[in-house]
């Protein structure tokens, strides 16, 4: 079975899994953002990893705009049109047209507000909870923005998405009503685009700022695979309660910071073993989210080599 296909079976629910792939994805030194630099620097880490699909990392930040001081300040957020995206739209192209015959090319998307977040140096949490209404203009626009980048990376031939969500944390804000207003309804707009035009994209519960005390918020989001931390608020989930939670399979299952990065080839082997053992729906390996730069490339190596070899019952 090649790699798209090993993948896209983890789709089909009369299908049995008979290999679990495996998947991890990291940012590369800042000389690799751009051109063929990064389009090579993908592959090589791709074929190197003997990962199970190509993950384009996402480097075109949006810039901070100083001018937003204030929630009344949105209304001045630009609209970033597809020139803005243009260096990463390349690197798409480059990336489907060199890898797409060998496995899926999975575009990374911010959400929303995790792009107001950079926008405006986090101060998007504190507009929203001053002013709702002002801070949603902000929401609008780059909802607005993003969509143009997505349109663009559906026509260049993306497999499918993976979409980072945040503002669910469990201290981002004390009103949960904020977040089904301000921030749920961008999401869902993309989400649903993608999800109408890709066949297969990864919904990701990031953690990168705060844990969760609840996933309910998250599990109506559109996406054929979830991927999030297993741990929640002081318990921990399993893989299959995470699955059976979300109605989809669960990618996921190492600590971006725990043996996979710091533990010896024996000791990731072993990690990944307990992991693939516990499973009992569909399952693809995979951190909890990006996993450190400086990480060994050979960890990810042996980790996706133990879950390639993994016997399953």
């Amino acid at each position: 079975m090649n790699k798209r296909d090993l993948v896209l079976s983890l789709l089909d629910k009369d299908k049995k899994q008979e290999v679990i792939a495996a998947a991890f994805f990291l940012h590369f030194d800042e000389v690799y953002h751009r051109g063929q630099a990064a389009i090579e620097k993908h592959l090589e880490f791709f074929r190197y990893t003997g990962m199970d699909f190509v993950k384009i990392q996402y480097e075109n930040v949006f810039p901070t705009r100083p001018e937003i001081q204030n929630p009344a300040d949105w209304e001045k957020m630009p609209l970033y049109n597809k020139d803005f995206y243009e260096d990463q739209l390349n690197i798409v192209s480059g990336l489907v047209k060199s890898a797409q015959k060998e496995a899926l090319i999975i575009m990374t998307l911010y959400s929303p507000f995790m792009c107001a977040g950079h926008t405006s140096d986090l101060q998007i949490i504190k507009h929203i909870q001053e002013n709702p209404a002002k801070a949603k203009k902000g929401m609008e626009i780059i909802t607005e923005s993003l969509m143009i980048f997505v349109k663009e990376c559906i026509k260049r031939g993306v497999d499918g998405f993976y979409h980072s969500t945040q503002g669910g944390e469990s201290h981002t804000f004390n009103d949960s009503a904020l977040f089904n207003d301000c921030i749920k309804p961008f999401d869902l707009i993309l989400m649903e685009e993608i999800n109408k035009s890709c066949n297969f994209n990864i919904l990701h519960v990031c953690d990168y700022h705060d844990g969760y005390d609840d996933l309910t918020p998250f599990l109506d989001y559109p996406g054929h695979i979830v991927n999030c931390s297993l741990e929640l608020g002081t318990g921990k989930l399993t893989a299959q309660e995470v699955s059976q939670m979300f109605g989809r399979p669960f990618m996921g299952g190492l600590a971006r910071l725990g043996t996979i990065f710091s533990g010896s080839r024996d000791e990731i082997k072993k990690a990944v073993e307990t992991q693939c053992s516990l499973k009992s729906t569909k399952y693809l390996l995979a951190a909890d989210c990006t996993v450190p730069s400086d990480i060994d490339w050979d960890n990810l190596k042996t980790a996706i080599s133990a879950a390639h070899e993994f016997e399953i019952d």
